[in-house]
């Protein structure tokens, strides 16, 4: 039975000394350790920032609600005017009532 990673139809078996002996000719034998040596530390820090992340969710997630006592807050400043309900259906209403402005 095969591997499910295989089912993805990822390279396996020659196909990666196919891969390596392309890269080689591609990059030359001498910057292949830098690249890999760039690559190692791009996924060392992708670990670190998804560590930090996950540490900042979790320690938000615990922190009690400080304010959770209190009663809700005052809203004040610029509120939107209330609405008035439109009138009831089969009500006629005429050209000038629509156009007036309030």
């Amino acid at each position: 039975m095969e591997h499910p990673i295989f089912a993805l139809g990822l390279p396996h078996g020659s196909e990666w000394l196919i891969i390596l002996v392309l890269a080689v000719l591609f990059f030359g034998a001498d910057k292949l350790p830098k690249l890999a040596k760039g690559l190692g530390k791009s996924l060392g820090e992708f670990k670190k920032a998804k560590e930090d992340f996950e540490k900042e969710v979790h320690s938000a997630a615990n922190e009690p609600d400080a304010k959770a006592g209190d009663k809700a807050p005052h809203i004040s400043g610029n509120l939107p005017q209330s609405v008035e309900p439109a009138a009831p259906v089969g009500t006629v209403i005429s050209p000038d009532e629509l156009t007036k402005k309030s």
